[in-house]
């Protein structure tokens, strides 16, 4: 079978459905069952015709030309009308669930292609059950036709070895993650510098672009803290670099109230670190009894929930052990596998 893929999001610099994405073709470049198979990446030659137009008309007609028994459209929307059968992964729907969070222009249209997507596509393929409760109540899709497949989880240090005792000269603070309004930088930062007034060892490190809409200057935030000296504020970093702060930290925080699934906390715990999370629904379905919870992002909260996962033992040897069982549910085979299952059965029926 002929498997046409929309590759844009491997282009640049990859994020969070580009290393998806990523991996899955790694994944299929030397499974067994995915042999048999050709999988063809389609992208504009230039990263500036890569939008809702080239999306709608040029991806079907290239997808046609290719050949293509199906297409594979892994970044929550594709072409509404399309010859070739197609499956959308729809990975949350924060812009229909928190629309304040999103332009009026870009709300809206990220709306209304995921909706029109979803409904085209022969099937649907999201992330957690929270994601797909959300997806059937928010853009009114039936439940039979999406499919929940967990993804993988891979330790950025190459095992679970990421500073495990702590140390008072290695106390980082980690996140990693684009910046976006619901993740709670401006109260991690607070809460953060609370922490270090009586804690001069730790240090925090922020990774991520800057998305925020409304705009947060979290640079100004930072500087407010007078304490710029331990707060470190980086839109992107290279693989080797971000391997190197995984190995380097001693816990990770992502307060996030809404997320598809969340794969850096994962990261983070597959490379042996504690969590430190906001206590909603689809964290819990992820990451269980492996995190600390705070119920909301409230700075004070923050500070003393920091203290304990970087300075108790025993709450740090708890997080280690849960994370066993938790890491055990996600593999990047089994979610290639399923993946993979999916797309041949959309195109065989097509077919028939």
């Amino acid at each position: 079978m002929r498997i046409a893929i929309d590759a844009r999001e491997l282009h640049g610099k990859p994020t969070g459905v580009g290393r998806l994405l990523g991996n899955l073709l790694e994944e299929w470049s030397r499974m067994p069952a995915a042999q048999p198979h050709q999988f063809i990446q389609l992208a504009p030659e230039q990263r500036s015709r890569s939008g809702t137009l080239w999306e709608q008309f040029v991806l079907p007609r290239v997808a046609r030309q290719a050949a293509a028994d199906v297409l594979f459209s892994p970044a929550y929307s594709g072409p509404v009308f399309s010859s070739i059968p197609m499956v959308v992964a729809i990975h949350d729907v924060s812009f229909a669930a928190h629309p304040e969070w999103f332009t009026w222009r870009e709300g809206l249209r990220r709306r209304t292609t995921a909706r029109l997507a979803a409904r085209a596509a022969e099937r649907v393929i999201t992330i957690s059950e929270f994601s797909k409760r959300e997806i059937v109540s928010r853009l009114g899709i039936e439940p039979s036709k999406i499919l929940v497949a967990y993804p993988g989880v891979t330790s950025l240090t190459g095992s679970a070895s990421a500073n495990v005792k702590g140390s008072p000269n290695r106390c980082t603070v980690l996140f990693v993650g684009s910046i976006f309004n619901r993740r709670h930088i401006p109260e991690l930062i607070e809460g953060f510098a609370v922490l270090a007034r009586s804690r001069p060892e730790v240090q925090l490190e922020i990774v991520g672009d800057n998305r925020t809409t409304p705009r947060i200057n979290v640079d100004a935030l930072v500087h407010a803290t007078g304490i710029t000296d331990r707060i470190h504020l980086r839109s992107y970093v290279a693989d080797h670099e971000l391997r190197q702060l995984y190995a380097d930290a001693s816990a990770f925080v992502f307060l996030s109230e809404y997320e598809g699934f969340g794969l850096t906390p994962l990261e983070a715990l597959a490379s042996g670190l504690p969590l430190l999370l906001l206590d909603t629904p689809v964290a819990r379905e992820v990451c269980g009894d492996a995190a600390t919870y705070v119920p909301r992002p409230d700075p004070a909260l923050i500070a003393e929930a920091l203290d304990g996962v970087l300075f108790e033992p025993g709450q740090r040897e708890h997080s280690r052990q849960a994370a066993t069982a938790v890491l055990c549910r996600y593999s990047w085979t089994t979610f290639a596998e399923q993946v993979l299952d999916l797309l041949v059965d959309a195109g065989s029926r097509h077919s028939r």
